[in-house]
């Protein structure tokens, strides 16, 4: 609300020109920002929108407590997107947001304890990180899970339980499909056939 007030003192003393210039843009619903997020372009959207919904974005993470906007503001802060990079401060936001239950942020925490960006490198942290995202039906969790496994990270006893999730995903094209295809054979020659088996099932009995 204070944004908008804001916005509309500016408009009431800039020239006609520039106010056809100005749009007001409203926050992001949670469908939107997750979209956003899945598709990695959440931050060139805030920068499309000209920064104006910064300190909104601040308020639904901090006081709001929102996940879907830590992860966010945690981004944000980490590459400096309208306002100066603190990458210490924007790891704690992507934990709180994860520690909520955000497979987004566990992903990505996981992605940066893989690579060694941010954090010191540490594949067996990002195992961590990924299996509770794989474990909620996250598709980009249990192929990052899948491929940590199969490089020998993490331990012997979640290979079943990760070659059963990603084996019975549903797959919106065929390029991500091939792709969980070489990642699930990588894993299987890590396993007995009869654990193969098993996790092929469309149900898994213990």
């Amino acid at each position: 609300m204070l944004l908008r007030i804001t916005l509309l003192l500016l408009l009431s003393v800039m020239p006609l020109a520039a106010r056809a210039e100005i749009k007001a843009v409203d926050i992001y619903s949670q469908e939107e920002l997750l979209e956003l997020i899945r598709q990695g372009s959440e931050l060139k959207r805030v920068k499309q929108d000209d920064c104006q919904l910064l300190k909104d974005i601040e308020a639904h993470a901090s006081v709001l407590k929102e996940p879907l906007y830590q992860y966010l503001w945690g981004e944000m802060l980490n590459y400096g997107v309208c306002t100066k990079a603190d990458p210490k401060r924007g790891i704690e936001w992507l934990r709180r947001s994860a520690e909520q239950g955000s497979p987004e942020a566990m992903l990505k925490l996981a992605q940066y304890y893989n690579d060694g960006k941010f954090l010191t490198k540490d594949p067996e942290r990002a195992v961590y990180y990924v299996f509770p995202a794989a474990s909620g039906g996250s598709l980009a969790a249990q192929m990052m899970l899948v491929k940590l496994l199969s490089e020998g990270h993490g331990t012997p006893r979640d290979y079943v339980l990760a070659y059963y999730w990603l084996y019975n995903q549903t797959f919106a094209d065929e390029k991500t499909q091939q792709q969980s295809q070489k990642l699930l054979a990588k894993l299987a020659k890590l396993m007995p056939d009869s654990q193969v088996k098993r996790a092929q099932q469309p149900q898994l009995h213990q």
